[in-house]
């Protein structure tokens, strides 16, 4: 039996069904982009509260962090010398994590980026330390063997860098301890990036 709460409710949604057919760009251009906007809004809210719920807060911060550097980037001004070097750091770090992770997959080839990259740079800075007397070679930390580019302190003279530090004792002797502070960046970095490289294998296994 049809009550007047039904018939103002079969009216209501009726009216509404016919607004929503007016509504149209054409028809109604204010109105429709009026409600286009709310919309627009509502989802935004929405989708910022399900990413914050999901435990999105390391994707927002990592947005705001990506958009502030592309902004950094792309505007000029005194910043310009700080973002080259945190963009060299970056490489460097990349680099030689992106070794390690090749090293450890092997890409089908039993590719072993130590003996390819880690162990010549090791054996060519022990080298040159020997030689000149002193560890100090580097520019920066990042001063290393990269991607279509090799450390700055490799073609340099050692007359370049000063006088010896170590003494003469049957030829240089460097302490050992002096030139793995130097390197330990490069390995540490290189041996995180094995093990990321294993963890893939792992997580299928462990499925």
């Amino acid at each position: 039996m049809l009550t007047v709460e039904n018939l103002y409710d079969r009216a209501f949604r009726e009216r509404h069904q016919q607004e929503l057919e007016n509504l149209t760009l054409t028809g109604q251009p204010l109105k429709t982009l009026k409600f286009f906007v709310l919309a627009m809004v509502q989802y935004c809210k929405r989708s910022v509260f399900y990413l914050l719920a999901k435990g999105g807060w390391l994707m927002l911060l990592s947005t705001v962090i990506a958009a502030v550097g592309i902004v950094l980037v792309t505007i000029d001004g005194p910043h310009e010398k700080h973002v080259e070097e945190l963009s060299n750091y970056l490489q460097f770090g990349l680099w030689w994590i992106a070794l390690g992770v090749a090293s450890s997959i092997g890409l089908g080839s039993g590719l072993h980026t130590f003996v390819l990259y880690l162990g010549p740079h090791i054996a060519l800075f022990t080298i040159k330390a020997m030689q000149c007397g002193r560890v100090d070679l580097k520019s920066a930390p990042y001063d290393t063997i990269q991607l279509k580019r090799g450390p700055s302190w490799i073609g340099k003279d050692c007359q370049e860098f000063g006088d010896p530090l170590f003494p003469f004792s049957h030829g240089l002797r460097v302490p050992l301890s002096s030139i793995l502070f130097q390197v330990q960046i490069e390995a540490i970095l290189w041996g995180v990036g094995t093990a990321l490289g294993e963890l893939p294998p792992y997580f299928i296994s462990r499925a």
